[in-house]
């Protein structure tokens, strides 16, 4: 019996489902993905945005600050800017504590970490568990499978 993906269901599946619909309702799947594809590109080229987004330095707002300026100078954005550089409205936060409380039995505090470089999506941690629901997993996924199918 194999096991279920957690890369392509749950959180992870439902996140991007959402990005999906909404390119697709927006008649942007092309620009959308151009927009994703461009920002790969510029992470796996410049250090000094690869630190940006991953040092515990910058404060959340920084990050977010300097990466609306660093997707409005490379021409990114509509859905795929608001994609990458929104923090977690507190309704979402809520859920999540929500969520988390559901599974552990207590109250949790949450230490929240924007970090771009998973692109968008979530990477909870909570004591030695990970679920990794970021659509950076997602895509590389779909792209293991695309290699595996041809």
């Amino acid at each position: 019996m194999a096991a279920e993906d957690p890369s392509v269901s749950g959180v992870s599946g439902r996140y991007a489902t959402a990005l999906f619909e909404l390119a697709r309702d927006e008649k942007s799947i092309d620009a959308v993905k151009a927009d994703l594809e461009k920002f790969e590109a510029m992470l796996a080229d410049s250090t000094d945005l690869k630190r940006l987004v991953r040092s515990p330095v910058f404060s959340a707002g920084e990050q977010s600050k300097a990466l609306a300026a660093v997707l409005d100078k490379a021409g990114i954005s509509g859905v795929a800017a608001k994609f990458l550089a929104e923090k977690l409205s507190d309704k979402n936060l809520d859920a999540l504590k929500t969520a988390l409380k559901s599974v552990t039995g207590k109250d949790v505090a949450l230490n929240v970490n924007v970090d771009p470089s998973i692109i968008g999506g979530l990477v909870v941690k909570l004591g030695s568990r990970m679920v990794d629901s970021s659509l950076r997993t997602k895509l590389n996924s779909i792209k293991h499978a695309m290699k595996e199918a041809g």
